[in-house]
Formats: C-alpha cells, structure tokens, sequence
C-alpha cells in the first residue's frame, strides 16, 4: 500500500471518529460537563463549540481542498482540550460513581501529542 493511500485512510478514519466525538458532545453533553476543569467559564457552550469544532473537522478531513485547514483547526482543539485531560489525570474525576483507571488517564496524556502527530501527517504533502 503507498503512502498516499495510508494517509487517505487514516483522514478516513480520524473524520469518522472525530464526526462521532463531536456527536457525542451533543448527544452525551452530561458526561462532558463532568471532565470540565472547573476554572473553565462557560462549560455547556464549551462542550458544543468543541463538538461543533469536531464535526466540522471530521468532514473537512475527507474534503481535499479543506483538509489541511481542518487539520490545523483539529489540532488547535486537541491542544484546547489537553486540560480537561490533564482534570481528569489529576483530579480523581468520577463519571456517575464510575472511575477510570489512572494509568490510562495518565497515557492518555502522551497520547494526545501522537494523534496531533498524526492527524498533521496525513493532510501533509510529500
């Protein structure tokens, strides 16, 4: 497989995937409230911006002439987004009772600047 195809279904998949995220932050906006850093102002309309934000870079992945300015605004997101991250690693944050592990809260962290790596590389011309 050459590297364009790669990178064709990898936009493929980071679209549906964010297109789904930024549902769930309409669908599911309770959960969203609950990992906001309570210094954030706004919580609710955050959680749609960025849902909005999701969707609209999810289907400009897959729009060539738009694909590189969705990568830009999708990484811009996932850098605005790396607090609530950083919240729910520091901050013991229960989901209905519910914890998640904090190890992969913890690898959660890093993971971040690897789907930034890789949402650059595959609007990236080579």
């Amino acid at each position: 497989m050459n590297k364009q195809r790669v990178k064709f279904a990898l936009r493929v998949v980071f679209a549906l995937l964010f297109i789904v995220a930024g549902i769930l932050h309409f669908t599911h906006t309770d959960f969203y409230l609950l990992i906001m850093p309570p210094y954030l102002p706004f919580h609710r309309a955050l959680v749609y911006l960025s849902g909005a934000f999701e969707i609209a870079g999810g289907v400009g992945l897959i729009i060539p002439r738009t694909k590189k300015a969705a990568s830009y605004g999708l990484i811009a997101l996932l850098l605005a987004v790396f607090p609530a991250n950083i919240y729910m690693a520091t901050d013991d944050v229960s989901i209905n009772g519910n914890r998640f592990s904090p190890l992969l809260l913890w690898l959660r962290l890093p993971l971040q600047f690897i789907l930034i790596a890789l949402v650059w590389w595959c609007v990236r011309d080579d």
